[in-house]
């Protein structure tokens, strides 16, 4: 069974929900290069890959604040 992603959360980290739709996509590409260069490592070392959807993991990392959403021209935080 699928585990069910509140969409509610996303509304809190971001300004709406397209802007959180680009963020996770941003993510889901970069976690997508590193699932592939564990995939070229496989012949020659024992790898474990996840293989949870990209775009849920990114998601998740997203509601779960693993992801720093900075806007230009905010100040930088002391």
């Amino acid at each position: 069974m699928a585990d069910v992603m509140p969409l509610e959360e996303v509304d809190k980290v971001t300004r709406n929900r397209y802007e959180a739709v680009l963020i996770a996509a941003q993510r889901a590409r970069h976690i997508n290069s590193l699932r592939l260069a564990m995939l070229e490592r496989m012949a020659e070392e024992d790898v474990n890959i996840d293989t949870r959807k990209v775009t849920s993991l990114a998601l998740r990392d997203l509601i779960e604040g693993r992801i720093k959403v900075k806007y230009k021209g905010e100040e930088k935080e002391s």
